[in-house]
């Protein structure tokens, strides 16, 4: 670990410090190993700290710190910072990103989708999610939960049972697994993905932390599915984010008479998008992406292409170009181009249209 994220999980461990405070001593002194140096005067007079928090701040051997360190050591956990460049980009701009996050795994390439509801979901509910929660996984979408009982455990069981990627976000620190039952399902999830956190090593689960956490999981997510949530659900408050985050909203209708059913007809009465699978999320937000098949099928044809013809398929898509686009795109004279194009259209990777136009056709 670099000394300015040690010094920046040092603050983090200190008691009374979070992300308002880390901002305010980033923004002030233009690194967090500047803020350690400066006396508690000046933390109160530049950042404006309360003189209590100013003089909170863990010394370098603090117990507290050092068992901190040695538990990110143990867990082999990544701090990610808001300042670093593999931030993640949904996230960064919410209004309130967390200053520091705690990663074990990996986080996925791709976009991700939030898929939340009751822990006391019914069995037609769990079911549903687990097919929705495939579906999209198979098109490589990454489906993202809070890792709690009910919808998320079935979101997060979809996504693998469809070996699709899905992230785990806790209300807790990074080395508690909460509830105890889903230890496997927590294990099987950082084999594949990631699991994340903002709080600190040592911190449980309690429930004033849920709220923030249910932020990170929309603040992640391009769209977030309610499925069951009944009046007063952490899960509406996750739809709440998510309208206050620019995020599109997604609910399952249900009985007027199901207690689970309250939340998501609610949010359907307000404007969300009403969904009964997969393909209603699809249309709306990723209208024209393929299958894990269709994608499998095109990366074992492009590592069949090199050089000036990898370049040149690189270039075309899925919208009829011109041969003279395509030389101009990538650079290739208008012989090679047509070379290539029919050395491509022989392969079956493109096809030819009137006008001299070309799509992929794979």
């Amino acid at each position: 670990m670099d000394q300015e994220k040690l010094s920046l999980f040092r603050l983090h461990m200190s008691p009374g410090i979070g992300r308002t405070a880390l901002f305010k001593l980033q923004k002030n002194f233009g690194s967090f190993r500047m803020a350690l140096t400066a006396p508690p005067e000046e933390l109160v007079r530049m950042a404006h700290l309360p003189p209590r928090l100013a003089n909170s701040i863990l010394s370098q051997d603090d117990p507290a710190l050092l068992k901190g360190l040695a538990t990110l050591k143990q867990l082999s956990v990544r701090l990610i910072s808001f300042w670093d460049e593999n931030y993640p980009a949904y996230l960064r701009h919410i209004h309130d990103p967390p200053a520091l996050l705690y990663l074990r795994g990996t986080l996925p390439v791709g976009e991700g989708f939030a898929i939340v509801g009751s822990r006391r979901a019914t069995a037609a509910g769990l079911q549903l999610t687990r097919e929705i929660s495939a579906d999209l996984a198979q098109r490589g979408v990454t489906i993202i939960s809070g890792l709690a009982r009910g919808i998320d455990t079935a979101a997060h069981h979809g996504a693998l049972q469809a070996e699709g990627n899905t992230i785990a976000v806790l209300g807790c620190g990074i080395d508690c697994v909460y509830p105890p039952e889903n230890l496997k399902l927590f294990q099987m999830i950082l084999e594949r993905n990631a699991v994340v956190s903002e709080f600190p090593p040592g911190i449980q689960p309690l429930a004033g932390h849920f709220p923030g956490r249910n932020r990170i999981i929309s603040g992640l997510s391009r769209g977030v599915l309610v499925v069951e949530a009944a009046a007063g659900s952490g899960s509406l408050i996750t739809g709440d984010f998510a309208l206050e985050q620019g995020r599109e909203l997604f609910a399952v209708p249900g009985g007027v008479k199901n207690v689970t059913s309250f939340g998501p007809n609610r949010l359907i009465k307000e404007g969300a998008q009403l969904v009964t699978g997969a393909e209603d999320i699809l249309q709306s937000l990723w209208p024209d992406l393929p299958t894990n098949k269709v994608r499998k099928e095109e990366e074992r044809f492009m590592a069949q292409l090199e050089g000036k013809t990898l370049k040149l398929y690189q270039t075309l898509d899925f919208e009829p170009q011109h041969a003279d686009e395509l030389g101009r795109a990538s650079g290739l004279t208008p012989m090679e181009v047509s070379a290539i194009l029919l050395d491509l259209e022989l392969r079956g990777g493109v096809q030819t249209l009137p006008g001299g136009r070309y799509i992929r056709s794979r």
